[in-house]
């Protein structure tokens, strides 16, 4: 049984965890404060489906009680990921596969593409290159996730809807480190297809985080409010236009139009977006990754998308303010 750490416990590490340890795999979770000790005392618990299902993964405080794992699965917001490398280095070792579940464009981007764009660095997430060092592209196994889960309480985790993870290699390879870990997941009653573009599919899910997050956290609005006012629908129709045309420069095949990205947000209803959540927790936003890539990435390509720039200039503003208010 390979090693499996979850790093990251908010509520999708957390259903990642209690589904597999509830398959019968052993996984261990970095966590602190009153989630460490819940989990450490009571268990983790999720519920999901109606179920209330009670798991007791090894939950430690720091990487280096348990040392290079297997499979290290982050989980973070992709701004948390270089505050986290001192406790993330005890876990990676030559061999572990480093599985990106984060929002946005990750740093492993550009890894395995062609010439003129691979090996370039993303510097919207990577400005210095720090976290291509220590946590090396090549072993990165990409991730797009899709369940929607939230933290109840410390170690009670609730599940909504969603249940697919799915997986790929940056350079479109089927690899063993890849089905082996599809298995494990499917084997816990999760979705886990292997991809073999999987930057596609990142897209998609993209494509509507670099609208919809920044107009919500500018508007306060949520989701079905966002779809149905026709002003703030075309905002985001015309945004996720110009992502399309970034993509699309870049070789991504996008297998349904902006309408229907749209109407499967709208389908979601009430649900405020996480950049919204962090806004009003006064955490801190997840711009670069989800927009700030973005707009690099058009330069990148020579494609002119002036609202996306807007947005971004405005949205970053906006959670500037909030330190100086």
């Amino acid at each position: 049984m390979p090693s499996i750490c979850v790093f990251g416990a908010g509520a999708i590490g957390g259903l990642l965890v209690a589904r597999l340890e509830a398959a019968g795999t052993p996984v261990s979770l970095v966590a602190r404060g009153a989630h460490l000790a819940a989990v450490q005392q009571d268990g983790l618990v999720l519920h999901s489906g109606g179920e209330r299902v009670v798991t007791r993964p090894n939950a430690v405080p720091h990487g280096d009680a348990i040392g290079p794992q297997d499979y290290l699965i982050l989980t973070l917001k992709a701004h948390s990921v270089e505050p986290a490398l001192p406790q993330l280095a005890p876990l990676v070792g030559p061999h572990t596969t480093i599985v990106t579940a984060i929002n946005g464009v990750p740093w492993w981007y550009s890894h395995g593409l062609p010439e003129p764009f691979g090996g370039r660095r993303v510097l919207s997430v990577d400005p210095t290159g720090t976290l291509s060092a220590a946590l090396p592209p090549a072993q990165c196994l990409g991730a797009i996730v899709y369940p929607a889960a939230t933290i109840h309480a410390p170690g009670v985790i609730h599940h909504s809807y969603g249940d697919r993870f799915s997986l790929g290699e940056p350079d479109g390879t089927r690899s063993p480190r890849a089905n082996a870990l599809s298995a494990l997941l499917i084997a816990a009653g999760l979705k886990a297809p292997v991809r073999p573009r999987i930057r596609d599919e990142l897209w998609v899910k993209l494509w509507g985080n670099m609208a919809f997050n920044p107009i919500s956290a500018l508007t306060t609005a949520t989701l079905d409010v966002i779809t149905a006012d026709p002003g703030s629908r075309a905002v985001a129709h015309a945004m996720m236009l110009e992502g399309q045309a970034v993509a699309e420069a870049l070789g991504i095949k996008f297998a349904i139009d902006v309408e229907k990205r749209i109407d499967g947000a709208a389908e979601v209803g009430h649900h405020k977006t996480s950049m919204l959540q962090d806004m009003e927790a006064g955490r801190p936003l997840e711009i670069e990754a989800i927009l700030g890539a973005v707009v690099e990435m058009a330069g990148w390509v020579g494609v002119s998308a002036p609202l996306s720039q807007a947005m971004l200039a405005l949205v970053r503003q906006r959670a500037a303010m909030r330190h100086t208010s």
